[in-house]
C-alpha cells in the first residue's frame, strides 16, 4: 500500500554515476518524455507518447524504490506497474497500448489480456499478483503523484489519440494491433535506454553523455553517387552489350516507378541484370520525393552480405576520395559479423568501431545494412533490446534482398505486419528476386489476422519483357527416371574446365569433393559449403572469381551447396544443380554465363542415384520444406509436355508456388492461433527463421586469431565483444552439445556473470566451443573444411 510519509523531496530516478552524482527523478521522467514524444511523432501519436515516457518510472516515488535507488536495499522492486495503472486511469481504453508498453519496458510485451488490464485498472488485484510473482510494489497516492507531477510542471496532455485504440483493439485487428504496440514500446524502451546512458556515462560533472550525430540521408546527393558508380560499372563491365541495356532498363524502370505513392512492391527480374543497384537508385529517389528518413537492407545469408556492404561502402564512403564522401556512419552494418574494438586496431578505427557498434543498437544511421534473422525476429520480438530499434521504421525504405529464401511458413504474420508498416507508418517495402514468390496468393488470409492484404505493385514494367531477354543458358532436364551417380557425375565434371556444380545436401558436397580431388587434383578445385567458416569461405570466393576473371588461368572446378546460390557474383559456363525446389534451379543458372560472354550456358540438372551408397530417396534433401519443394518441381516436371520447365517463365512460377501453398494449412499454425490471442511473448518464441538447436564450434582456421580468442576467452570468458571477434571462425554444427565432446572444449561464461546462456545473438545458437585440433585432423584449411568428427557421425548433412 501507498506509505503515508511521502515526501517529494530529493526524489531519485537512478543512483550515482562515476562522478557521484544521481539523478533526479524529474529530470529522468522529463527527459525520456520529450525523447519519447519526438520518436512517437513519427508514429502518428506524439502526445501518447510524452505520457508513456512521463509516466514509465512513476513508481520510483514510493519508497520501495527510493531505497532501492539509494541505498541499494531491495530486490525485485516493481517500479513499473504504478505509472501504467495511472496511466489507465487517467485516458481509460485510450491508453491500453501505452500501458502495455510501460509494464513491459522491464519485462518484455506479455499478452495483451482483458482481465489484466481490468486487474491493473482496480489496482489490488495487481498488487496481489506482484506479491505472489516476488517483488515489491512501489507507489504512492494517485493524488501524490499527480501533485508531484505538477510541482515539476510535468504536464500530461489533456487527452490523446492512441497509436492504437481499444476500439479498433476490441475488433481484431490482430497483426496491425501488434505491431503498434511494438513500435510504441520501441520508442519508449530506446528513449529510455538512451536517457539512462546520458546519466551513467556523463563526460563530466553535470555534462550528460550525448552520442554522436548521425549522417542525415541526403537522398539527392546519394542518388548522384550512385549513379556515378553505376556508370563506372558500366564502363569497365566485361558484359556484353545485350546484359548492359537490360541493366540500363532495369535502372530506368525503378527510377520511373520511385514516383509511384508509398507502399509494397516487387522487383522481379532476371539475375545478372544489377538488382542491387537498381532498387537502391529505387529506394533513394522514392526517399527523396516522399521526405523519407532511411533505408534498410535485408539479406537472407551472412554469406553475402559483405559483398553487398562492400559495394555500399564504394558508393558512399570511398577510401580514395578527396573527401569524406557521407561520413564514416553513414552505412550501418548489423548482422553478427561485425566486427568491433580490438587491440590491434589504432585508435581511431577502434572509436569508429565503438560508434558503430552504439548506432546498431537503436539503428540511428541514414542506410542500413542488415540479415532477415536480425529483421524479422525483431520486428516480431518482445524484449526491450530487440525492439527499440524498430520505430526507425517509420517513413522508410526497406529493400528485402533474394526473398524467394524467406520461409512460407512464416509468410502470413509477416506480410500482414510489413503491410501495416507501409499503410500506417509509411514504411515503403520491396520484394526483389529472379523468382518472385507468389505470395499475393496469401492476400485474403492477411487480411483474416487484421493487415491490409497483399497486393504489390510489380517495379517492373511487363513490355520489358526481362525474362525472355535474359535467356543466357540452356537447362538440360532429366528423363524420366534418369539418374546418376556420384563417380559417373565427377567424371563428367572433370571433363570441365571450368564449371560449378550445386548439391543439397553437405554431404554430397564432400563426396565429390573427394572424388574429384582424387580425379584432377591440383589447385582447379574448389568446395564452397558452411563446413567452411566464413573467413575460409570468403577466402574460396575470392580465388574462384579470380580464376573465372582471369581467361587464361588453370581450370576452376567448384563444388557448393545451396550458399552460392542467393546474391553470389559468380559467372561460370556451365552449371550442374541437383534436383531441388524450381527456384533454387533458377538461382543456380543465375551463376551461368551470367555476363552473357558465351553464346549460351548451360545448366545440367541431375537427379543423384541414391541406390549405390545405400541412401533412400528421402534423403536427398534437407527436411521440411526444402523436400516438400523439391518434390513439387518433380512432379511439375513429369507432367510437362516436352519434359522441361521454362524458369524463364514467371508463368511457371506462378504455377510452381500455387502448387507448393497448397500443400499447407497456413492459417492453423501456431504462430497465428498466438497472434491471435495477442500473446506478444509467444509470438517471440515461435518466430524463427532459424534452427537454434546448433552449437558454434570455433576451428583453427586462422591459427593467430584462434590463439587469441582461446587467450582472450580464458581471461575474460564469453562475451558479445568475443562473439563478434570469433564469428568469422565459426562454423554451426547442428545438434546437442555433446556431439562435439571429446574434440572440443567450452568457451568459459565470465566469472563475476553478465551473459545468460540463452541470449539471442542475432544469427545462431550462443553454446560456443573451441575444436581441438592442433594437426589438421578435423578441419581441413585447404578444402574441405570441417570434417566429420567421429562422435558427431552423421551430424554433416
Amino acid at each position: 500500500m501507498p506509505s503515508d510519509d511521502f515526501d517529494p523531496a530529493d526524489m531519485r530516478g537512478h543512483s550515482e554515476n562515476d562522478h557521484g552524482e544521481s539523478e533526479p527523478l524529474s529530470l529522468h521522467l522529463s527527459t525520456v518524455a520529450s525523447r519519447c514524444a519526438g520518436f512517437a511523432e513519427a508514429l502518428g501519436c506524439k502526445d501518447e507518447g510524452w505520457a508513456c515516457g512521463l509516466l514509465h518510472d512513476l513508481g520510483k516515488l514510493g519508497q520501495p524504490g527510493q531505497r532501492r535507488i539509494k541505498h541499494g536495499k531491495g530486490r525485485g522492486v516493481d517500479h513499473w506497474s504504478f505509472g501504467a495503472h495511472r496511466l489507465l486511469t487517467r485516458y481509460g481504453t485510450e491508453g491500453v497500448a501505452a500501458a502495455m508498453c510501460i509494464l513491459a519496458h522491464h519485462q518484455g510485451l506479455g499478452r495483451l489480456d482483458e482481465d489484466d488490464l481490468n486487474d491493473l485498472w482496480r489496482l489490488d488485484p495487481w498488487r496481489e499478483r506482484v506479491k505472489a510473482n516476488h517483488h515489491t510494489f512501489s507507489e504512492v497516492t494517485t493524488p501524490q503523484a499527480d501533485a508531484w507531477l505538477a510541482a515539476g510542471n510535468l504536464l500530461l496532455p489533456e487527452a490523446f489519440r492512441s497509436v492504437y485504440p481499444w476500439s479498433r483493439i476490441s475488433a481484431k485487428e490482430q497483426a496491425a494491433v501488434m505491431a503498434d504496440i511494438r513500435m510504441l514500446f520501441s520508442a519508449l524502451v530506446d528513449a529510455d535506454f538512451l536517457e539512462t546512458e546520458a546519466h551513467f556515462k556523463a563526460t563530466a560533472p553535470g555534462k550528460r553523455y550525448e552520442r554522436p550525430p548521425s549522417p542525415s540521408l541526403q537522398p539527392e546527393q546519394a542518388l548522384e553517387a550512385v549513379l556515378r558508380y553505376i556508370e563506372t560499372c558500366r564502363r569497365n563491365s566485361k558484359a556484353t552489350e545485350h546484359v548492359v541495356r537490360m541493366r540500363d532498363d532495369l535502372l530506368a524502370a525503378c527510377r520511373a516507378a520511385a514516383s509511384n505513392p508509398q507502399g509494397i512492391f516487387t522487383l522481379s527480374a532476371p539475375t545478372g541484370t544489377g538488382k542491387t543497384l537498381a532498387m537502391l537508385a529505387f529506394a533513394l529517389e522514392h526517399a527523396a520525393r516522399h521526405s523519407l528518413r532511411r533505408i534498410v537492407l535485408v539479406v537472407p545469408y551472412l554469406s553475402i552480405i559483405e559483398q553487398t556492404a562492400r559495394i555500399y561502402r564504394e558508393i558512399f564512403e570511398p577510401k580514395d576520395a578527396e573527401d569524406a564522401g557521407f561520413g564514416p556512419h553513414y552505412i550501418l552494418e548489423h548482422h553478427s559479423l561485425t566486427v568491433g574494438p580490438s587491440e590491434e586496431k589504432d585508435d581511431e578505427e577502434n572509436d569508429r568501431l565503438a560508434t558503430a557498434r552504439l548506432l546498431a543498437e537503436n539503428w540511428d544511421a541514414p542506410v542500413i545494412i542488415t540479415t532477415s534473422v536480425q529483421f524479422f525476429e525483431s520486428l516480431f520480438s518482445n524484449r526491450s533490446s530487440a525492439c527499440r530499434k524498430l520505430h526507425r521504421l517509420a517513413r522508410s525504405v526497406v529493400l528485402f534482398d533474394e526473398v524467394q529464401t524467406f520461409p512460407k511458413e512464416l509468410a502470413i504474420p509477416t506480410l500482414a505486419t510489413l503491410g501495416h508498416l507501409a499503410e500506417r507508418h509509411g514504411c515503403t517495402t520491396v520484394f526483389a528476386t529472379a523468382t518472385q514468390p507468389a505470395f499475393v496468393q496469401f492476400d485474403s488470409h492477411v487480411k483474416q489476422i487484421g493487415g491490409p492484404g497483399w497486393r504489390p505493385r510489380e517495379i517492373v514494367p511487363c513490355e520489358l519483357d526481362f525474362f525472355n531477354r535474359a535467356k543466357r543458358t540452356a537447362v538440360h532436364w532429366p528423363a524420366a527416371n534418369e539418374r546418376i551417380s556420384w563417380t559417373a557425375l565427377g567424371e563428367q565434371l572433370a571433363g570441365h574446365d571450368r564449371v560449378l556444380c550445386i548439391v543439397n545436401l553437405k554431404r554430397h558436397a564432400m563426396k565429390l569433393v573427394e572424388l574429384l580431388n582424387d580425379e584432377v587434383g591440383g589447385t582447379s578445385l574448389y568446395h564452397l559449403s558452411t563446413n567452411l567458416c566464413p573467413a575460409h569461405r570468403e577466402r574460396v570466393l575470392a580465388d574462384v572469381r579470380d580464376r573465372l576473371d582471369d581467361r587464361s588461368a588453370e581450370p576452376c572446378r567448384l563444388i557448393a551447396t545451396q550458399c552460392v546460390e542467393a546474391g553470389v557474383d559468380l559467372d561460370f559456363p556451365t552449371v550442374y544443380r541437383a534436383m531441388g525446389p524450381l527456384e533454387a534451379i533458377a538461382q543456380a543458372a543465375g551463376r551461368c554465363n551470367r555476363n552473357g560472354r558465351q553464346t549460351q550456358g548451360n545448366v545440367h540438372v541431375f537427379q543423384p542415384d541414391p541406390g549405390g551408397d545405400g541412401e533412400s530417396k528421402s534423403n536427398l534433401y534437407p527436411p521440411g520444406g526444402y523436400a516438400q519443394a523439391a518434390e513439387q518441381t518433380e512432379g511439375l516436371l513429369k507432367v510437362a509436355a516436352d519434359g522441361r520447365i521454362d524458369i524463364d517463365d514467371p508463368a511457371a512460377f506462378a504455377r510452381y508456388y500455387g502448387l507448393l501453398y497448397q500443400l499447407g494449412n497456413f492459417m492453423k499454425t501456431e504462430i497465428i492461433e498466438a497472434i491471435k490471442d495477442l500473446d506478444f511473448e509467444e509470438v517471440a518464441k515461435l518466430y524463427r527463421l532459424i534452427d537454434r538447436r546448433a552449437v558454434n564450434l570455433v576451428v583453427p582456421y586462422d591459427r593467430e586469431l584462434f590463439d587469441s580468442l582461446r587467450a582472450q576467452a580464458q581471461e575474460g570468458g564469453l562475451s558479445g565483444e568475443w562473439i563478434r571477434r570469433a564469428r568469422p571462425l565459426a562454423v554451426s554444427v547442428y545438434g546437442p552439445a555433446e556431439r562435439v565432446a571429446g574434440f572440443a572444449e567450452p568457451v568459459p561464461l565470465p566469472e563475476r556473470g553478465g551473459w545468460r546462456r540463452g541470449r539471442d545473438q542475432g544469427d545462431v545458437s550462443d553454446e560456443w566451443f573451441f575444436l581441438l585440433d592442433d594437426d589438421g585432423e578435423y578441419y581441413d584449411r585447404k578444402l574441405l573444411g570441417l570434417k566429420e568428427l567421429p562422435s558427431v557421425c552423421g551430424w554433416i548433412a
